[in-house]
């Protein structure tokens, strides 16, 4: 199993915006394709511009698989655009996370 870590940075004081236009339209599409989301997570402390959100695999192939479908539909690519065209995000970074032989399993 592996988990998508993801940190989206949004324009300041603009990330409730994000988050609605997301639950709307991307979080629906992303459930559907990619399966099991671990956790979608806003700071209470910190950055208050950054939004993570963790979605759980197989392994890389079933990810890899599962993201072609989510990019080969043409709603998430209408989502895509129309997050760009509000000019939302501004940084995403992503790591691929492998558990310890110790962690629970999401």
């Amino acid at each position: 199993m592996i988990v998508d870590h993801r940190v989206y940075t949004i324009q300041p004081a603009r990330v409730a915006e994000w988050v609605a236009l997301y639950r709307e339209k991307g979080y629906p599409l992303q459930e559907r394709y990619l399966g099991r989301c671990v956790g979608w997570y806003v700071p209470v402390e910190g950055r208050h511009d950054q939004v993570v959100h963790l979605w759980a695999y197989e392994d890389q192939a079933d990810r890899e698989r599962r993201r072609k479908a989510l990019y080969a539909d043409p709603e998430w690519q209408a989502y895509i655009v129309e997050m760009k065209q509000k000019g939302l995000l501004l940084n995403m970074e992503n790591r691929i996370l492998a558990p310890t032989d110790f962690s629970p399993v999401p």
